[in-house]
């Protein structure tokens, strides 16, 4: 069964929704499944805010107070622990995610894809790494199996994987995806957002039937 995901490294809830979609495959130990990642900009417009922490950021984006931001984003930390991530939003340093999808795709030609996503996903989320910054890539990148000269590579020429990031941003706008995670399954069903196990696990049922 192929199941492709639309995501963005920089969304709480698509590092949740992996982890409850790789529950909910446990259930299924004697099928065979194909993940494939694709990219998706909540934010395409984002930019380096050096000394702006992750709270203000959302605050000014969504028109909420300091405060109001803090609490939300304690909720997510609290989920996230719930399904074993331990997220470290006060460590959180703001970037664009446009390279590391120019990364990821190199990954998914190594079949090296999901392995780059949980990377990148907790450098971000738990560690507190700049993804803004070349050299923490590239380490990353190497991290997950890819060779140093190919991600230098990619790393240098804006264009190399320029078109593969944009045509999943486009297959998402031609079905309608809003927002991510997003997963669909062998293009029959689909589920929207970091849903609970149990919805992965029926989802799975319905397209194995």
């Amino acid at each position: 069964m192929k199941i492709e995901i639309w995501s963005d490294i920089m969304c709480p809830f698509c590092y949740i929704g992996k982890r409850q979609l790789e529950t909910a495959l446990a259930e299924f130990p004697n099928d065979e499944f194909e993940i494939e990642w694709k990219s998706f900009q909540l934010d395409p417009t984002i930019s380096p805010q050096p000394g702006k922490d992750v709270f203000t950021y959302l605050a000014e984006r969504k028109g909420m107070s300091v405060e109001q931001s803090v609490e939300m984003h304690k909720s997510v930390a609290e989920r996230a622990k719930s399904v074993g991530l331990d997220y470290h939003f006060d460590k959180v340093v703001i970037s664009n995610s446009f390279t590391a999808h120019r990364i990821i795709q190199l990954a998914k030609t190594k079949k090296l894809g999901d392995e780059m996503e949980e990377i990148f996903f907790k450098a971000y989320f738990t560690d507190g790494k700049d993804l803004n910054d070349g050299p923490t890539l590239l380490e990353l990148a190497e991290r997950a199996g890819l060779d140093k000269a190919e991600t230098l590579k990619v790393l240098e020429n804006e264009n190399l994987f320029l078109s593969d990031v944009h045509t999943d941003i486009m297959e998402a706008q031609q079905f309608g995806v809003q927002g991510v995670p997003f997963f669909a399954f062998e293009r029959k069903f689909a589920v929207s957002g970091a849903q609970p196990v149990e919805t992965f696990v029926q989802t799975i049922r319905e397209v194995l039937k």
